[in-house]
């Protein structure tokens, strides 16, 4: 079984800033993509950001210049700093991340609890 463990949330007045964490533990053998996704009040989930096992980042146009996503692969841990908040941005954000448990197994999906960040303005 593999976790993910989400912290960092909150609420925040706009052009303010927060940093989540998620850190991934349990039976993990390698993991491959890291990112956050978000669900607003009323909307469907949509990609954040994401960091893939080759080092790659991809970013939601509405928070390209403001969001930065990081990963350290030692702890199995992908951040997420965000700036610039402004009301749009409250969700409830997840973590996910794509994990395979053993050499010849294969990646399986992985979604944490959620964080919620709330921006007043």
């Amino acid at each position: 079984q593999v976790q993910l463990v989400e912290s960092g949330g909150g609420l925040v007045q706009a052009g303010g800033s927060l940093r989540l964490s998620c850190a991934a533990s349990g039976n993990i053998f390698s993991i491959g993509t890291m990112g956050w996704y978000r669900r607003a009040p009323g909307k469907q989930r949509e990609l954040v950001a994401d960091w893939t096992s080759a080092g790659n980042t991809n970013y939601a146009d509405f928070v390209k210049g403001r969001f930065t996503i990081s990963r350290t692969n030692a702890n199995n841990t992908v951040y997420l700093e965000m700036n610039s908040l402004n009301p749009e941005d409250t969700a409830v954000y997840y973590c996910v991340a794509n994990v395979k448990s053993t050499y010849f197994g294969n990646y399986g999906t992985y979604w944490g609890q959620g964080t919620q960040v709330t921006v007043s303005s």
